[in-house]
């Protein structure tokens, strides 16, 4: 991990490549999904519903990736789990990341109901999100995360409701 300034408190403006392998992590789906013959995929082809709301979600999706990796605390290393809270985050974080793939799983099977995608594959990702922040002591991250899911799962919601 890289530490270049101070920005306030113990968070300061650096580098957490770790972040980035999480950031991939939570992205593999994606990856995964061209090499996939799927009969229907909703996901890809939704309708825009709203401008705005699509806006706010891609700025603050963005920003959750952004934060994630750019903004680090002074005592963090590479990789730590911590206790108390941090562990919690911690383990929310995966046990977030793993419901994800599951959710996928079930979409790549055929599985593509309204709630499947709702639940597993809207939500999740932005408490995943959410989640490291609450592992990181990163604050910023956490709001974000959780205004993130809430913007997301509307405009979706509403994008599905189609």
């Amino acid at each position: 991990m890289v530490k270049w300034f101070r920005l306030f408190g113990e968070q300061y403006v650096g580098f957490w490549f770790f972040g980035l392998i999480l950031f991939i992590l939570q992205e593999v789906p994606y990856i995964v999904m061209p090499l996939l013959t799927l009969n229907s995929n909703p996901v890809m082809g939704m309708q825009e519903t709203s401008f705005v709301l699509n806006f706010f979600e891609k700025v603050l999706g963005i920003s959750c990736v952004l934060v994630m990796c750019f903004i680090v605390q002074k005592r963090e290393t590479f990789f730590t789990i911590g206790s108390g809270i941090n562990k919690a985050g911690f383990v929310l974080a995966i046990l977030i990341l793993l419901a994800n793939y599951f959710g996928w799983m079930l979409y790549f099977s055929g599985y593509q109901s309204r709630w499947i995608i709702l639940a597993f594959l809207v939500s999740l990702p932005p408490l995943y999100y959410a989640a490291i922040g609450l592992w990181r002591e990163n604050w910023i991250l956490l709001v974000l995360g959780i205004t993130f899911g809430v913007v997301h799962f509307i405009h979706v919601y509403g994008n599905l409701a189609i």
